[in-house]
């Protein structure tokens, strides 16, 4: 048996059993050699690593251990031995704007990595609300949505005024100085009157991306059994 005490962390190797799903590794606050020692833990179990925060740095250190590892730079996201699942059914991950990318990506490629197909719609901020009504068709295949936006936080709201599916809201930290890092945005989403619309906290964008992947695939009501 492989221990999972490293002084500094304490792997949870069992979570995959009780929900379905591995833990992630938040890299960020983390040292390189602190990050790198939990995947080479989860790596030497055999266990499909996502790991958020990544600098390049860890990546490079990581992909020069490990051949099956993936890295988005705008994300900042890694993965060692991914896809958890076999992709199936559609998460649309939506954007107000080019600024909103990296929090949106790392949505994605959250759900990706848990099993969801998916698909990024970016750049249909309210602001030109005829660049979202043009992507109403493919945003109508999706089983989710995950709405990714900063400044006032509006794009959910309307979304969810379309569609019939559930619409994740996800406030950015993108904005001028009263947007107050994300806080107007997450406000305004916690404040929609759309039903349908949840929200996570600003820039979870991996938390947004784990609860649209389990919407997507339906809850694992067989992991505690």
């Amino acid at each position: 048996m492989i221990e999972n005490d490293l002084e500094f962390a304490v792997l949870d190797s069992e979570r995959q059993k009780r929900t379905g799903y591995p833990e992630a590794v938040y890299c960020r606050g983390k040292t390189t050699e602190q990050a790198l020692a939990i995947i080479n833990r989860m790596a030497a179990q055999g266990i499909p690593t996502l790991a958020t925060g990544v600098d390049t740095e860890l990546s490079s250190r990581a992909k020069r251990r490990y051949a099956k590892t993936k890295y988005d730079p705008l994300a900042k996201v890694l993965t060692i031995d991914g896809p958890y699942k076999e992709a199936s059914g559609l998460v649309s991950i939506v954007c107000a704007g080019t600024s909103d990318l990296p929090v949106a990506r790392e949505a994605l490629l959250a759900a990706e990595f848990y099993g969801s197909k998916t698909e990024l719609i970016t750049d249909v901020g309210v602001a030109g609300i005829h660049r979202l009504l043009s992507r109403l068709e493919d945003l109508r295949k999706a089983r989710v949505i995950v709405a990714a936006a900063g400044m006032e936080g509006a794009l959910p709201g309307v979304i969810a005024g379309l569609v019939s599916v559930p619409v994740i809201a996800l406030p950015t930290s993108v904005g001028y100085g009263a947007s107050f890092g994300g806080l107007a945005a997450l406000l305004g989403m916690l404040n929609s009157c759309a039903p349908g619309v949840s929200v996570v906290n600003i820039d979870n964008g991996f938390g947004a991306g784990y609860l649209a992947n389990l919407i997507n695939l339906g809850m694992n009501v067989n992991a505690l059994r």
